[in-house]
């Protein structure tokens, strides 16, 4: 659709499309989705800490983990929807000041039933980053350009989840387990100055109205998130993501029970497989304007599904766990051709509704994600099968959906 005529000027908290997307935006936009894997992963070394202190058992504490992924699944599907109606921006600043409440909740909770409700509060709270960084780009360019963007913003996201771990492991003894949270609370103000600081409003009420008389004249947009290419393309991010979590649940027994690794040696082996993701996701980006999001895409399905392929054979055989490590790296290297792209793939689908579309994609990232991690583990310690059959499966998901997903021609 056209903007808005060149005789209205635009306020000034509204972001032009030919000045949009610059590193700025997107540093703020990489620093908001990178909360929840913070939340996620940065406690996770205090665990035992955590029991001691609240008089709980190991499954008490792991409700506040639980509680935090259902409250990211819950929030998507409210700021999604809230932000195609009343705009990006003020749903991102109310979704970051509640984060902040949440995050001094959750420091200050004097046991475990106020520490699980902070968490899920958390947890919606910090999926309006998520939800609305992807909407914003969504707005504000389409195609490769869009794509370039999701990529470049994955190499601060995806960062996240493979240093929280080592950080939370360095904070966990000397500040203890509200220590650690602590430092969640200082992510979240840190992010409400970048959202007042770098974040404008990227659907202004003229876009809206807009929007609103085609939806009247056309029917709702709402309609193609029913479509082949979006349900294609997001079930496609979803499997792909599965497999992302899969590795990470399950890589410290990957490394540590069978590779032999000690923290260090689990730290660097787990870093060198997130520097494969940045690198790649950074070459996604350099790529896609010449190559198309759709073609990068593809090569990093199917390098997903070789990899989990050769884990799978040699999980079966019972070959050296190193033919493991190395089937992992191919793994999650290759997935930095596949995130952004196929996101872009998905929202481009449905230019109407990006933020419910975007809410729609994240959740079902979470609920895909968070229903096979329980099991990468059910054989022990000492067995990657159950990891390498959930890979597998997940990448062939992945394969098929991509695949429907495709915009067929016009017939002439």
């Amino acid at each position: 659709m056209s903007s808005a005529p060149p005789s209205v000027q635009a306020p000034q908290t509204e972001v032009s499309r030919s000045d949009a997307l610059g590193p700025a935006l997107l540093l703020v936009l990489g620093l908001l989705a990178a909360v929840a894997p913070f939340g996620i992963d940065l406690y996770l070394p205090a665990f035992p800490a955590t029991a001691s202190e609240l008089g709980t058992s190991a499954t008490g504490v792991q409700l506040t983990l639980t509680g935090f992924l259902v409250g990211i699944m819950i929030g998507q599907l409210v700021f999604g929807p809230l932000s195609d109606r009343y705009g990006r921006r003020i749903p991102l600043l109310i979704g970051t000041i509640v984060l902040i409440a949440s995050s001094a909740a959750a420091v200050f909770a004097p046991n475990l039933g106020v520490l699980v409700a902070a968490r899920v509060l958390q947890g919606v709270s910090g999926a309006a980053g998520m939800v609305l960084g992807r909407a914003i780009i969504s707005d504000l360019a389409t195609g490769a350009v869009a794509a370039r963007a999701m990529s470049l913003m994955m190499i601060v996201s995806g960062i996240a989840p493979v240093i929280a771990p080592l950080v939370g492991g360095v904070l966990a003894d000397p500040l203890g387990w509200r220590g650690v949270l602590a430092v969640l609370l200082v992510i979240a103000l840190g992010t409400l100055v970048a959202v007042i600081w770098g974040v404008r409003e990227t659907l202004p009420a003229d876009r809206r109205a807009q929007l609103a008389e085609a939806r009247r004249a056309q029917g709702s947009p709402a309609r193609r998130l029913i479509s082949r290419q979006y349900l294609g393309h997001t079930i496609a991010f979803a499997a792909a993501f599965t497999v992302m979590m899969a590795y990470i649940s399950a890589s410290p027994f990957l490394y540590q029970s069978m590779l032999g690794a000690n923290e260090l040696q689990y730290g660097l082996l787990f870093g060198l497989n997130a520097l494969a993701l940045v690198v790649t996701s950074a070459v996604s980006a350099r790529l896609v304007a010449r190559v198309g999001p759709r073609a990068l895409a593809a090569i990093g399905l199917s390098g997903v599904a070789v990899g989990s392929l050769v884990m799978l054979g040699a999980a079966l055989l019972g070959t050296s766990p190193w033919v493991l490590a190395a089937a992992v790296f191919v793994v999650v290297g290759s997935l930095g051709f596949v995130m952004g792209n196929v996101t872009a793939l998905a929202l481009s689908a449905v230019p109407g509704a990006a933020g419910t579309a975007s809410a729609l994609l994240g959740a079902l990232q979470f609920g895909f994600a968070a229903a096979v991690s329980p099991f990468v583990s059910i054989a022990g310690e000492r067995s990657a099968l159950p990891l390498a059959v959930i890979m597998a499966a997940a990448a062939a998901v992945a394969l098929i959906a991509f695949a429907s997903g495709r915009e067929r021609p016009t017939p002439s």
